[in-house]
């Protein structure tokens, strides 16, 4: 079978350049599935473009006539599920049951967008002083562009620019190069439902693309999900460009185990949460932190016995739990971190090296570390992978004191049945999600997803409320008629 060209989508169109190309792989069989082409810089410099040249037209389409843009694109989303999910797993690797999770997520974000006409609805008063009205409204910043990551190919471009195109705004999208397809058919269905040519343009390429996006000063706001260094260095130079700028960073997720916890349920949310999409997750939970060496020891125990049912093979097969890494590379850095584990004098309970995997692709199994401290790598790191660390600690002030010491502050969860546990836990832990009895609390469409300290550069969260106000600036109208006839003289003194 020949391999798949993936070029770009710019002006409601496919589009091949002469740019570089770079190979895509199936990770489940380690064999390249189709070549991706990165974009020259007149091919970003046409996206924009054409992006301006839709804009003036789409901000003054009516938001209603957006949101029903919104509802088609719904629906050919749910009737093109199968394919979506198959291009997900065929480039990605997640099994396909947890594609199908991850599509759904997305089409909520679309869900949510179509909400337009309520959500862009601005604020009235009349008569605030003598004969003067005064209102607001949310209007779009012009072009802008979203940058997202290879572990969600579909939901975290649904989290931008569906939004973002519904306030007003026309959108560049820069997916990853590891796993492009989902993005390109995603647009496709987008021009489908009837959004304009120019709207929605998809850009494939590597580092100079994005530095092409973040200096060019003709974007008005650059979205990025990602490693928090690189976000780090997105949110600096976007801004020193004048952008307004929004990089979620990465993450190092805890979840606290109390003696009184439901264990049973504990282990298995912490298996999903863990081990879920081979580990490829800002919100998977990779620090159990057990309160209490009882509550340790049962932890590990049943952590062992669970994970040697766990199957791990082709995300094809909805019956494996686990697919493959998403490259070579990823799957030896994750490795790497074993050994460093066991360096630093961690107790390597299950070591994913050994589980016997195809060989072909990508595959490393699940492990689990005990006895990991503070000053390891393993606990300081981002791993990326299916790696979960046990920490001892003897009560709940020294849990709550290592989340809130890790400089990542992006997800945590605790599992108790004391509700003044739990309630202080709440109220108290420095990190901007939080889960009770909850592995993954990633918030619904309608609330907005953010994380604090290291994981978050920038004011505003992803999505949801958060998001209408990052694509979107409020103006304040004043208006007077005065009555027929009245007219006032000069006045020095400040209204009031």
């Amino acid at each position: 079978m020949s391999e798949k060209l993936l070029g770009h989508y710019i002006d409601g169109q496919p589009l091949a350049d002469g740019g570089q190309r770079q190979p895509v792989y199936n990770p489940a069989s380690g064999a390249v599935s189709g070549q991706v082409i990165l974009a020259e810089p007149a091919t970003v410099d046409a996206a924009i473009r054409s992006a301006q040249a839709a804009y003036p037209a789409w901000r003054a389409t009516p938001a209603l006539k957006r949101a029903r843009v919104m509802f088609k694109l719904k629906a050919l989303l749910e009737e093109h599920a199968d394919q979506l999910c198959e291009l997900i797993t065929d480039e990605h690797g997640k099994v396909l049951d947890d594609a199908l999770g991850e599509l759904q997520r997305g089409i909520e974000n679309v869900e949510y967008a179509a909400g337009a006409p309520e959500l862009l609805k601005g604020d009235y008063s009349r008569n605030v002083g003598p004969d003067i009205d005064s209102w607001s409204d949310m209007q779009p910043l012009g072009v802008v562009a979203g940058i997202t990551p290879f572990n969600f190919p579909a939901m975290v471009p649904m989290w931008m620019w569906p939004l973002a195109v519904v306030c007003g705004n026309c959108f560049i999208l820069k997916p990853s190069e590891r796993d492009p397809s989902i993005a390109l058919r995603v647009a496709e269905l987008a021009s489908q439902a009837g959004l304009p040519a120019g709207v929605l343009n998809v850009v494939n390429g590597g580092r100079e693309v994005v530095e092409q996006l973040l200096d060019d000063r003709r974007i008005e706001a650059i979205s990025f999900v990602g490693s928090t260094p690189i976000a780090e260095s997105i949110y600096a130079r976007g801004s020193a460009a004048g952008k307004r700028v929004q990089a979620l960073g990465g993450a190092k997720n805890h979840a606290v185990i109390m003696p009184d916890a439901d264990l049973d349920n504990a282990v298995s949310a912490l298996m999903g949460a863990a081990y879920g999409s081979c580990g490829e997750r800002c919100m998977a939970i990779s620090v159990a932190v057990a309160v209490g060496d009882t509550t340790a020891d049962a932890l590990v125990e049943r952590l062992t016995a669970a994970m040697a049912g766990l199957r791990v093979g082709s995300g094809r097969d909805n019956s494996n739990d686990m697919g493959p890494l998403i490259s070579a590379v990823h799957r030896d850095k994750v490795a790497s971190f074993l050994q460093a584990g066991v360096d630093e004098g961690a107790t390597l309970v299950v070591d994913g090296r050994q589980v016997e995997v195809p060989q072909e692709g990508f595959f490393l199994g699940a492990s689990l570390f005990d006895r990991v401290g503070a000053q390891m790598s393993i606990y300081r790191e981002e791993i990326f992978g299916p790696v979960l660390c046990v920490v001892r600690v003897a009560d709940l002030a020294a849990a709550m004191q290592l989340v809130n010491d890790h400089e990542y502050g992006n997800g945590t969860a605790i599992f108790t049945r004391d509700g003044e546990a739990a309630r202080h836990f709440c109220d108290n832990i420095l990190v901007g999600m939080v889960g009770v009895n909850v592995p993954l609390p990633v918030p619904v469409a309608y609330h907005s997803f953010g994380g604090w300290k290291r994981s978050l550069f920038g004011d505003l969260s992803a999505y949801g409320p958060d998001g209408v106000r990052f694509y979107t600036r409020r103006k304040t109208v004043t208006q007077r008629w005065p009555s027929s006839g009245v007219r006032d003289g000069v006045s020095y003194s400040f209204p009031s």
